[in-house]
């Protein structure tokens, strides 16, 4: 199946020099997920079509929705031809063995994240923090993003979509995708890797190229991941989630510039 991510279309340019020019400009394509369990809805996030069943087995994974049931297979729609749909309901199947998820009532967005202390409780009764493990450099961490730099097609030709990448302790990328959603592209990083058998991830990290918000940083807690790099700044809701993982969170990612937050 082959769909493009971006579009064509018609603007009038403008630099202020000369008359304003209609051109030709190639934007990202945003369309609806809905994301099943098992038959179940769990909720319908707006995404960049591509890389589907990663995102659909990300999100439950990340959300704890799983339970560690494992997946049976991934696919287009449940009820007939995935064309009917336009190639936009999946289905994460485990066989019934997944518990039945609340369905998340209207559209999940794709830059909301969860907040509240009550809510980073529920989220350490769920998940252990992180084993110890061989610790990682922050100045060699903030090399990352220049790494990255050629990357990012999607973002090369639209100038509208985030990038999140899982890497390796010598900064190689393993995994990386783009969206115009933060969560969404983080959520296509962890089903890669959940689908390739590579969870947890101890011994990777995960870059994005946004903010580190709450919900970036317990999908990473989720994943397993040991560090978190973040072009720009966690919140702090972030920064204490990461303390209580065990995550190696640094932000504010500038070329020889960065802070670390967790661990100090």
């Amino acid at each position: 199946m082959a769909r493009g991510r971006t579009a064509k279309v018609l603007v009038r340019r403008g630099d202020g020099a000369c008359r304003p020019q209609v051109a030709p400009d190639e934007l990202i394509v945003e369309e609806p997920l809905r994301v099943q369990l098992d038959g179940h809805l769990v909720g319908t996030t707006m995404r960049t079509p591509g890389h589907d069943f990663e995102l659909a087995a990300g999100l439950c994974f990340g959300d704890g929705l799983l339970a560690g049931a494992p997946v049976r297979t991934v696919r287009y729609c449940a009820t007939g031809s995935a064309s009917l749909t336009a190639w936009n309901v999946v289905t994460v199947d485990t066989g019934g063995r997944a518990p039945v998820p609340e369905a998340r009532l209207g559209a999940m967005s794709s830059s909301c994240g969860l907040c509240g202390s009550t809510v980073l409780d529920g989220l350490a009764d769920r998940l252990d923090p992180l084993p110890a493990g061989a610790p990682w450099d922050a100045g060699t961490l903030a090399g990352i993003p220049e790494r990255l730099a050629g990357a990012g097609t999607l973002f090369r030709s639209t100038g509208a979509v985030h990038a999140a990448a899982a890497f390796d302790r010598t900064l190689d990328p393993v995994v990386v995708r783009e969206d115009i959603g933060r969560h969404n592209a983080v959520d296509k990083v962890v089903g890669r890797l959940l689908l390739d058998g590579r969870l947890p991830a101890r011994e990777f990290g995960l870059y994005v190229s946004g903010r580190a918000s709450f919900e970036i940083v317990q999908k990473a807690w989720a994943a397993g991941f040991g560090a978190l790099v973040a072009v720009s700044a966690p919140s702090a809701l972030a920064v204490e989630a990461a303390r209580r993982a065990g995550i190696t969170l640094v932000g504010f990612v500038r070329g020889a510039r960065w802070n670390q937050y967790a661990p100090v």
